[in-house]
């Protein structure tokens, strides 16, 4: 029987289902894989910041109706992507091992050093919080499209530098274009950085997912979405949390912005058995101390 994979169409979303179709591969040479890539609403609409036309879960709508509809067994997305409510019927199933979870400051080819009369290109409202705390004298802007249109934007002058991740950077090939990686404590992480999910339907087996599976990404991922949840923070919401894990210890920092502007980070460090009821009590804490 053949599995079907879906897809966004950019280079980065193929290149990341790719490495699900291998692991399956590896899983079992004899099985039939085919890659169906589409464009999704978030794709198509790029004139307008995200948080305006409905938010990151604008890339997954075409995916999870193709799922639905039987076009597609597996779904592949960076999990950072994933709006907070997961429709039962469709399950996350599988993820990856977790790649470099930071933030990169990205320059123009040829340059440097930053151009205090360009702005700094990001897409998000967590990372243009944070870059002005970090660079207060330099504007930040909105940019959107695939890494490859908004380095093509770097690099035609538009922007004096990028904020992008690490992951998508890395696993393009395009690690030379980094610049500086930021440390965590510097730019906390979208919840899920730098790992894949895989999201099926609840009736699909998905045993040929298990040389993909990461069980320590996943709890860290379980924490953090439980932790950006708990705050009722979507995916372009002002949140982040990154989680690591050492032995049974887990460690969950979290960020958000109350309703005056003003952020707080946090770190909770725990031998804890259930990565959700963690991340949820942080959120707790964190709103509990910080009213």
């Amino acid at each position: 029987m053949k599995i079907r994979i879906g897809s966004r169409d950019s280079r980065l979303a193929v290149i990341q289902s790719e490495m699900v179709i291998d692991s399956i591969r590896a899983y079992d040479p004899t099985a039939q894989v085919e890659l169906v890539t589409m464009k999704t609403t978030g794709d198509l609409i790029l004139d307008r910041p995200l948080s305006q036309i409905g938010g990151k879960g604008l890339f997954v709508k075409e995916l999870d109706k193709a799922l639905l509809e039987g076009r597609v067994d597996f779904t592949v997305h960076s999990s950072k992507d994933l709006p907070m409510d997961i429709p039962p019927e469709l399950p996350l199933v599988a993820f990856s091992h977790r790649a470099d979870p930071r933030d990169a400051l990205v320059l123009p080819q040829g340059v440097d050093t930053l151009d205090p009369t360009r702005p700094i290109g990001c897409a998000s409202l967590r990372r243009t919080l944070q870059l002005r705390k970090l660079f207060p004298h330099h504007q930040v802007a909105p940019v959107r499209g695939n890494v490859q249109t908004r380095l093509s934007k770097l690099d035609r002058g538009e922007y004096s530098a990028l904020v992008l991740a690490c992951a998508g950077l890395d696993r393009l090939g395009l690690e030379s274009r980094i610049s500086r990686r930021f440390p965590v404590e510097e730019m906390l992480p979208a919840a899920g950085q730098g790992i894949l999910a895989v999201q099926s339907r609840a009736d699909v087996d998905t045993s040929c997912l298990s040389l993909f599976h990461d069980p320590v990404a996943a709890v860290c991922l379980t924490a953090e979405r439980a932790f950006v949840g708990a705050l009722e923070g979507g995916c372009s919401s002002p949140v982040a949390a990154h989680a690591t894990v050492d032995g049974d210890a887990v460690t969950l920092t979290g960020f958000y912005v109350d309703g005056e502007g003003e952020s707080y980070i946090e770190s909770s460090c725990a031998a804890c058995a259930d990565a959700r009821e963690m991340g949820a009590e942080l959120a707790v804490r964190m709103r509990r101390d910080h009213p």
